[in-house]
């Protein structure tokens, strides 16, 4: 459900790719155990969280609609990322996933360009009216030019990720210390 909010109860929003920002892309991970967090990840989270930040998480994961996997297990990947954030003091917010592809081998999820796939902006404008979000001061990090361009069309600060340590990437951004909300 949107929340209201007045200009003075915004906040800013860290906006995360998954795959090859938060975790290593391994071509459609979908079971925890195949999951392995970037180096620095879990840290750059946690610290965003304690700064005020909301964290939240937009995906493609067309391996749903490419039939490689389901809605369900996606889920509970998601529930296990949150667990395990948990233990280090980190939270996210919100996921957004968008798993629709014009190749889907299921009609439900087949559309020739779906407004949630990103290149297109639909997650980020979905979390933009969901939560009190200052769209001036949020960030995106994203590890393809399709998570620059949604950004963009967003009219949010989007940056490439190209590996390594997030935490560390951040600082050499000058993107760390987040300001206060």
């Amino acid at each position: 459900m949107p929340q209201t909010s007045t200009a003075s109860s915004l906040r800013p929003a860290l906006f995360l790719d998954r795959d090859g920002v938060l975790n290593e892309d391994r071509g459609y991970v979908s079971r925890w155990e195949d999951f392995r967090w970037i180096p620095g990840a879990r840290a750059a989270v946690a610290a965003f969280n304690r700064a005020g930040w909301l964290v939240i998480v937009v995906t493609n994961q067309s391996g749903v609609g490419r039939g490689f996997y389901t809605e369900a297990a996606m889920h509970d990947l998601h529930a296990a990322m949150r667990a395990d954030l948990a233990t280090v003091g980190g939270r996210i917010d919100a996921f957004y996933h968008a798993p629709q592809h014009p190749d889907a081998v299921f009609d439900a999820y087949r559309h020739p360009d779906p407004p949630d796939r990103k290149p297109n902006p639909g997650m980020i404008l979905r979390a933009l009216g969901d939560w009190p979000i200052d769209r001036a001061t949020s960030l995106l990090v994203g590890d393809k030019p399709s998570d620059l361009e949604a950004a963009l069309r967003a009219g949010i600060r989007g940056v490439l990720f190209g590996g390594g340590d997030l935490m560390r990437f951040l600082m050499d951004e000058a993107l760390w210390p987040p300001p206060a909300p």
